[in-house]
């Protein structure tokens, strides 16, 4: 993919975009840095939304999972005292 940097990026907006809408993305880097990737909005690129919830009723938490562990965590902690 094609960067440039913001200056030729301002300078060419409207043939850069053009081009990025034709499917040729690039990105906008300022001082050498990636600042911004610029794709078309049919792109693929992007990845694919997360469902949230999509388990529910499928599984269930124990109500100490946040304690699970804790004993060989604290003895593995405590070292030779």
């Amino acid at each position: 993919m094609r960067t440039v940097n913001t200056h030729e990026a301002k300078t060419h907006l409207s043939r850069l975009v053009e081009r990025a809408a034709r499917g040729e993305g690039f990105i906008i880097a300022k001082a050498g840095k990636p600042l911004v990737k610029v794709v078309p909005l049919s792109s693929r690129d992007e990845a694919a939304p997360r469902r949230l919830g999509f388990l529910a009723g499928e599984i269930a938490v124990p109500d100490d999972f946040d304690r699970m562990g804790q004993d060989a965590i604290e003895r593995a902690f405590q070292g030779d005292k």
